[in-house]
């Protein structure tokens, strides 16, 4: 069977049984692929003379761009064959930075065919990011929007710079691709073990990892992606994500693409939660995944003013909140479905069409991938870290981190692969999240899980986002504090403040109280995720100082805090 038939057998099994959970679990396997391209094999495939929409942009001023199928299946092959002209070869890393403009899935398309190594760039990167991304990257050739030329000033005179845009002195200009040949023809097979993708990781806690993925890893893996989300070929999918991460491929690329279904894509100079539900509701859109932050400001409108196609909705990049999820299923009938993964791999866990939901769950390990809870012996616990079986290796995980084999023996531990975050599985197999290993903290010897405060805190209508670590302290080892962010209308002042200390301690345990809060803007890394290592260090400056948090709130400071609410 060719890898072609291998691909969409898999697929069209997942797609049948999209909302029978059980037999998608235990029936589906992985093609085992000696040579694959995913453009050639399955994009190619399916677009041939295929005038059904593949990517739809849309901007604020109301400017439309779609390509059709075999539209963006003709470009690639010139820009393939322009790339090659200009020294592209197989195995070249080319680094990728862009916005989402049509040439963002020219490029990758194009990229994938000639077997070149893609390292996607978020354009939020600074001028002293890049050298060591170029370094580490290994890095020969530039695709660059016009923008953001100037970044690469003064650095590696002999790369390959591709401007798209208007004309940049010293760099060629992309759309001269466009006279080369519509028909491709590749230099040899492409093995499924070939590196495609090479992703920075975003770094909150420490220097960016670079995670390498296979032909098959990212591309096939994502069938799994696929089914959690449960994307049909007839979906207009919406995916709120900036290119540069891994969750941009994940369901601005593969998911969708393995489905046969739209990506859409609404562009805008700033968020605006308003202008998007409109464009959800005036366009059509049918599937739609969003990260918590995202769906925390999506809840601060009347959703059910919103008359939309919506059929079904994910949430992915960090936990959600089950208030969030609450809300949302009040105001349109439809219960946003939260998965679990990472750049590591495809999605591992999630809530898949057509089951149960728990609220809070993050739902039940996917098709193709077998989990574990290990205890600190490496046991197999009902609570403990994430671990994914080796045993039947799934097609979905990375090859490995470049030039770190300490890394990788860490993560690669005894037929485990290790992810660093903590869990629990009740008796019905449903995974519910506990933090990250190294942000989970002890309180007087009690076991404080960051997301379970940090979800109860934003049920309070004053707070848009919060985010608690471990202070010091001396009676307790440590304490939870709480950095807020407050929604618009309330002040950050000690009413606000006692006010949401009241609500806290009437529904949390004595051991896991907040006993300390700050508002806060909460710093974050530029994929938008809480850099909590600075909030620790900044609690732990405030601990050893009090003075020089002065915007701090401390329990102690209430007294009407140890009597109830209405008492003189």
């Amino acid at each position: 069977m060719s890898a072609t038939a291998e691909f969409f057998a898999a697929r069209d099994f997942l797609l049948a049984q999209r909302e029978n959970y059980s037999r998608a679990y235990q029936d589906f396997r992985w093609p085992r692929l000696t040579h694959f391209n995913w453009a050639l094999d399955v994009f190619d495939a399916q677009a041939a003379g295929n005038t059904r929409t593949a990517l739809w942009l849309v901007d604020e001023d109301g400017g439309e761009l779609k390509r059709s199928f075999d539209d963006m299946r003709r470009r690639s092959n010139q820009l393939a064959n322009h790339l090659r002209a200009q020294g592209v070869k197989r195995g070249d890393a080319l680094l990728l930075m862009l916005d989402n403009v049509v040439e963002l899935w020219e490029t990758l398309l194009a990229a994938i065919k000639l077997g070149a190594v893609v390292v996607p760039a978020t354009t939020l990167l600074a001028a002293q990011d890049l050298p060591d991304r170029l370094q580490r990257g290994n890095i020969r050739h530039l695709v660059v929007g016009q923008a953001h030329t100037a970044k690469f000033d003064g650095l590696d005179p002999s790369l390959t710079r591709i401007a798209v845009g208007d004309a940049v002195p010293g760099w060629q200009t992309y759309d001269d691709a466009f006279g080369a040949d519509e028909r491709f023809t590749p230099d040899a097979p492409t093995r499924a073990d070939e590196p495609l993708l090479l992703y920075f990781t975003s770094g909150t806690t420490s220097r960016p990892k670079l995670v390498v993925h296979t032909h098959q890893s990212y591309p096939l893996g994502s069938l799994s992606t696929l089914y959690w989300i449960g994307l049909r070929p007839d979906d207009v999918h919406y995916n709120i994500s900036s290119p540069g991460w891994a969750k941009h491929a994940w369901s601005n690329v593969f998911a969708p693409w393995n489905a046969g279904c739209t990506i859409f894509v609404y562009r805008a100079a700033r968020f605006s939660a308003a202008a998007t539900l409109d464009v959800i509701a005036r366009y059509g859109v049918t599937t739609l995944c969003a990260p918590p932050t995202v769906w925390r400001h999506l809840i601060q409108e009347d959703l059910a003013s919103y008359r939309t196609r919506l059929r079904a909705l994910v949430g992915a990049g960090e936990p959600l909140n089950p208030e969030v999820i609450e809300r949302v299923r009040r105001a349109w009938n439809l219960e946003i479905r939260d998965g679990y993964g990472q750049t590591e791999t495809t999605a591992q866990i999630g809530n898949p069409p057509g089951q149960p939901m728990r609220a809070g769950s993050m739902g039940r390990p996917l098709p193709g991938y077998r989990i574990a809870l290990l205890d600190a012996d490496g046991q197999e616990r009902d609570e403990g870290e994430i671990a994914i079986r080796l045993d039947e290796r799934p097609v979905g995980l990375m090859q490995e981190y470049r030039d770190d084999a300490a890394r990788m023996r860490q993560v690669l531990d005894e037929g485990y692969y290790r992810t660093g975050d903590v869990a629990r599985r009740d008796a019905d197999g449903y995974y519910w999240y506990i933090g990250r290993a190294d942000d989970v903290f002890k309180s007087s010897d009690y076991r404080i899980s960051p997301f379970e405060l940090e979800s109860l805190l934003i049920e309070h209508e004053a707070v848009a986002e919060a985010a608690v670590v471990p202070a010091p302290d001396e009676l307790r080892l440590n304490v939870p504090k709480a950095y807020l962010t407050l929604r618009q209308g309330f002040e950050p002042d000690r009413d606000t403040a006692l006010s949401i200390l009241r609500f806290a301690a009437a529904r949390l345990a004595p051991y896991q109280r907040i006993r300390r809060l700050e508002f806060f803007e909460l710093p974050k890394t530029i994929s938008g995720k809480i850099r909590r290592v600075e909030l620790r260090a900044h609690a732990a400056t405030a601990a050893a100082d009090p003075n020089s948090a002065q915007d701090e709130y401390r329990e102690s400071d209430f007294p009407e805090l140890r009597q109830p609410p209405g008492t003189p």
